[in-house]
């Protein structure tokens, strides 16, 4: 059946060339199944996680996996804390488990109420991560939580109905948040308050957000299978796709490390590398 997108898109920024597989698990042990998050650690290592809750770290450049830890349920966004510990939200558990980097200790971080936790973001000058709540792929709810970093103490922040929030991305003195069934991001303020309008109507279903250095947000769409980047006027364009879903497939979380942006991808079993030559260093800095 065709789908017609609200927005015909013009020829990508960036040729297919620009894009390749970074590290295939398919018969990886344990295998990469369906990578949803990806982070780069302050080890320089790329870390993912799979359908399985197990947390792998992937070479820089691509030559090997190594198994951290594994949560025992799905793993979703992950995000890092400095050099102390990396976040990661787990579908199954609805909850969020903190590694501990220096002992590689998993732990259960928060309690339970949270419904769909999918994307972590640490806001270290506030002391606080930042969660999105899913809630229900049918039925628009509250979607951002707030958690102490030290002590795991938070709950709802902010109230607002989404359309299944998702990605975040933190720039100035917002966080932005990817509603993917609404097809837009809009943005909240940092100190709190309602929603604002920010990116609508977007040629695809849009998961995982990331700054780069000039301020535009790339965003990665689970369908079709394509990167747009937001400018910081709002305006949106296609920065890479993949008609054949074989590269990039499904992209759910993508993470800058410099003049290279990561992406896992849903669909298949590997994360995919994206030459860009606007980039930026790895959000894990912002925390340090």
């Amino acid at each position: 059946m065709a789908v017609t997108l609200p927005w015909a898109a013009p020829d990508p920024i960036l040729p297919a060339s620009a894009a390749r597989v970074l590290y295939d698990g398919i018969f990886a042990e344990p295998r990469l199944s369906h990578p949803e998050g990806v982070a780069v650690g302050p080890d320089g290592w790329v870390w993912a996680g799979n359908q399985d809750g197990d947390l792998c770290r992937i070479a820089p450049d691509g030559s090997s996996m190594e198994h951290v830890a594994s949560t025992g349920g799905f793993a979703l966004g992950l995000a890092f804390d400095g050099d102390r510990a990396l976040f990661v939200c787990d579908m199954r558990h609805a909850a969020v488990f903190r590694l501990d980097l220096a002992t590689r200790r998993l732990e259960r971080f928060t309690e339970p109420g949270i419904r769909i936790p999918n994307v972590p973001l640490v806001d270290r000058a506030r002391g606080r991560l930042i969660v999105s709540d899913s809630f229900d792929p049918a039925e628009p709810g509250p979607g951002l939580w707030s958690y102490d970093l030290d002590t795991g103490a938070g709950g709802l922040w902010c109230a607002a109905p989404m359309t299944f929030a998702n990605g975040l991305a933190m720039r100035g003195d917002h966080l932005y948040v990817a509603e993917t069934f609404a097809r837009r991001v809009r943005r909240v303020p940092l100190a709190g308050g309602d929603p604002e309008p920010y990116a609508a109507n977007l040629p695809g279903l849009p998961d995982g957000l990331a700054f780069d250095a000039e301020g535009g947000l790339v965003v990665a769409c689970y369908e079709p299978s394509r990167l747009l980047r937001v400018d910081p006027s709002g305006e949106a364009r296609v920065l890479a796709e993949d008609p054949t879903a074989h590269v990039l497939c499904h992209p759910t979380n993508v993470a800058f490390d410099g003049d290279r942006l990561l992406t896992a991808n849903l669909g298949r079993w590997h994360v995919a590398e994206v030459a860009i030559d606007v980039g930026a260093p790895p959000l894990w800095t912002e925390s340090a």
